[in-house]
């Protein structure tokens, strides 16, 4: 059976499971979900999974995201049975692999094995060293920083691609030109930034014996009024950060360092289809799946509420199809607040990811992102220039020239943070 289009699967074959025990990580918790787990994905269950997900794919190209939990505890032979099973069943598409790490764990045999087989390396480091040990530490609650390092230089010795994702938390948020200037430092062309946002929980959540509140816990649902954690990004925050790094990199890196939000910012702009989920229209095509088949909306809806089924009993392609994961993906548009569907960025931010949605607007609405007043002011910040850019790209010219006319003060409208 083939998708209606082709979609993304998070895939978790050592679920939760980590070395690290990093503060913020909403991840670790899934183990109360699965309290008689064998963290591993069991050789029966990979097989189908991948045989499963490349049929699956409407298109030629089929691209793996492997993640946990911290998938390196599974060894280097379990990754080299999944490129084996990938070239089993490819049937002349083009397979290609992510891989998400803490990069503690790599050495020589992961670094020629990442190598050889090409895969995409994801690096979780939040900074320099004192902003990534504020959060970002091990089970014994100590630093990590010199061990993400060494990591590092095993990909760059057997010259492995890799980029970086950095959690914007409250630490990490207030200092954001360090941590641009030190992510480029360490090799870093593609940055990847993602915002903490996680809130207290209410009874449901705690139900279930986890810590944070699920997606679907509202003020006013419960008696509590769920407020986020000391280490969640402040909205503000969040916009300056983008702001300043944004008017650094106009000015000296376009072409050279690619931010993923400004990708998609560009995009939307131009008009182009795809860029990040949060900021599509709708979603409902980027799922996770645990490692006993289990297979989720999201990966940060791994609820029992949005367990659509298991790859076990039900083909991947018809959980992906039903109706339940469409209109998963459709509510995202149909439950946007008015005070978004009246907004100037709305083309832009399309009111976020619905994990977040939980502020009320000023006319007392339910739906509004935790981010918006950030992500408003952002991409308000950022839109003379990518209306210059994105007439550059219609034109056939490179985007990059933008970079002289911010320099010389010739772009209307464009104010440099002071």
């Amino acid at each position: 059976m083939i998708a209606s289009r082709p979609f993304h699967v998070m895939t978790k074959p050592i679920g939760p499971i980590c070395n690290l025990d990093c503060k913020y990580c909403f991840y670790l918790e899934k183990e109360a979900l699965y309290t008689d787990a064998k963290w591993r994905m069991s050789p029966e269950r990979l097989e189908r999974y991948i045989q499963q997900y490349i049929a699956a794919q409407p298109t030629d190209h089929v691209s793996f995201a492997w993640q946990g939990g911290e998938p390196t505890l599974l060894g280097v032979d379990f990754f080299r049975r999944v490129v084996s099973l990938q070239r089993e069943y490819a049937g002349g598409k083009t397979i290609e692999n992510a891989f998400q790490t803490n990069a503690t764990l790599l050495d020589d045999e992961w670094g020629a094995f990442l190598h050889e087989n090409q895969f995409l390396v994801g690096v979780s480091i939040d900074g320099p060293r004192e902003l990534h040990d504020r959060y970002r530490v091990d089970k014994q609650d100590r630093s990590t920083f010199d061990q993400v390092m060494r990591g590092i230089e095993v990909l760059k010795k057997h010259q492995v691609d890799f980029n970086t994702l950095t959690c914007l938390n409250r630490a990490t948020a207030k200092k954001p030109l360090e941590v641009y200037r030190f992510l480029k430092s360490i090799g870093s062309h593609y940055l990847q930034f993602i915002p903490i946002i996680e809130r207290q929980p209410g009874a449901q959540t705690r139900e279930w014996g986890l810590e944070l509140a699920s997606p679907d816990e509202r003020p006013g649902a419960t008696d509590e009024d769920l407020p986020v954690n000391s280490w969640s990004v402040l909205p503000r925050d969040f916009g300056e950060f983008y702001m300043r790094i944004f008017d650094r990199w106009v000015r000296k890196d376009v072409g050279k360092t690619f931010v993923q939000l400004f990708d998609t910012a560009l995009g939307k702009w131009v008009g182009a289809p795809g860029g990040i989920c949060v900021h599509a229209e709708t979603c409902g095509d980027a799922l996770a799946i645990e490692h006993n088949g289990d297979l989720y909306s999201c990966d940060h809806f791994v609820y029992p509420q949005h367990k659509l089924g298991n790859i076990a009993d039900t083909e991947l392609a018809e959980l992906v199809n039903s109706p339940r994961q469409r209109k998963f993906g459709t509510d995202k548009r149909d439950t946007l607040p008015q005070y978004c569907r009246d907004c100037e960025v709305r083309f832009v931010c399309n009111g976020g990811c619905p994990k977040s949605r939980f502020l009320t607007t000023p006319a007392g609405e339910p739906g509004l992102h935790y981010l918006c007043e950030g992500y408003r002011a952002f991409f308000n910040h950022i839109a003379p220039v990518m209306r210059v850019m994105a007439d550059l790209y219609q034109r056939r010219q490179s985007p990059a020239a933008a970079m002289d006319l911010v320099q010389s003060k010739s772009i209307p409208g464009y104010k440099p943070l002071k």
